[in-house]
């Protein structure tokens, strides 16, 4: 996967005077970001801080380096490679113990003491009178969780549009069931004080009492099937009214997860805005390296044409003494 950055904070970036060996020189006007690199390919760590396009911390971290804690708000660690010693300053103390602890960072560089040399254990000159302030940021992998909660939200938002879509159809067949449940119950119960009013009549008729008798017993027999049925649409009207309910307690949780889909989409741009900027910073400082790199290519094949040179100029002059 190449390199990735692990755990980012903002610090005050100092070098040691070259000439003094004694005192701090500031590289950066005001706090800027210091970050950790891990390439998993070479199982090498980096600590790099740029200050626009400049690169003021490229340190590739050794097994022997050890950065130490200085102040309550300053650490620093020694660069053999880079021939310096860099110097971090915070605003606090509990960012100092969050750096040189390294968060989740299993790194050679630990926040030992150490005895060391003056020049290696001296304090910047500018933290005696103010100590340099500094903001902790947030590290780069919310980005891929908030790409991760915008999956998982659309996965939800697209099956609640399912299930919507399914209420919504069984909402408008259940209505028009009702209307034709409710014409059905009238037709019922009309019919049923009809046939009341039947057996009254009937009842009243003596001579008949006995065909009364036998039809108010299968008059009953149907009042009462008709009750039943009334019953059950009843209690069916009662379920479709709780589906309805449940269709807009549904609806109302798309609504609110269409919102937070929203938001994380607004926020993944800014994320990928960010990113965007930190590229073009890290390809434009990778640029300058190269243009150094041919630089100093050019400059030392000059270097050894002039060496070339002085070497012959030399054989001819040893040739001209040992002629004389």
């Amino acid at each position: 996967m190449g390199e990735q950055p692990i755990f980012s904070t903002r610090a005050h970036v100092f070098q040691i005077d070259p000439n003094t060996k004694k005192n701090w020189v500031p590289t950066s006007k005001h706090a800027v970001t210091v970050s950790y690199f891990y390439d998993s390919t070479r199982n090498v760590y980096r600590i790099i801080s740029l200050d626009g396009s400049k690169a003021i911390i490229n340190s590739t971290i050794t097994p022997n380096m050890t950065f130490t804690k200085t102040s309550q708000k300053f650490g620093q660690w020694a660069d053999s490679r880079a021939n310096t010693v860099y110097g971090l300053g915070f605003s606090s103390e509990h960012h100092l113990s969050k750096e040189s602890a390294g968060g989740d960072i299993q790194s050679p560089l630990t926040p030992e003491s150490i005895n060391g040399t003056d020049d290696e254990r001296a304090t910047p000159e500018v933290t005696q009178n103010s100590e340099p302030r500094a903001e902790p940021t947030q590290n780069a992998l919310p980005f891929t969780h908030s790409s991760t909660i915008s999956k998982h939200w659309e996965a939800e938002l697209a099956t609640l549009k399912g299930n919507n879509a399914k209420l919504t159809a069984a909402l408008l067949e259940s209505t028009a069931n009702v209307k034709q449940w409710k014409q059905q119950l009238a037709a019922y119960q009309e019919e049923a004080e009809r046939l009341h009013k039947r057996v009254t009549e009937l009842e009243c008729v003596s001579s008949q009492a006995n065909a009364v008798h036998t039809h108010k017993t299968e008059l009953n027999q149907t009042i009462q099937e008709l009750e039943s049925t009334l019953k059950k649409k009843e209690e069916e009207i009662e379920r479709l009214k709780q589906e309805i309910d449940n269709a807009r307690e549904l609806q109302a949780q798309r609504d609110s997860l269409t919102q937070k889909l929203q938001e994380v989409e607004i926020r993944n741009k800014d994320l990928e805005g960010q990113l965007s900027d930190l590229e073009q910073r890290l390809e434009k400082s990778q640029n300058e390296q190269e243009a150094f790199r041919n630089n100093l290519k050019t400059l030392l094949e000059i270097l050894d044409g002039k060496i070339f040179e002085l070497t012959e100029l030399r054989d001819n002059l040893a040739k001209l003494i040992e002629c004389s």
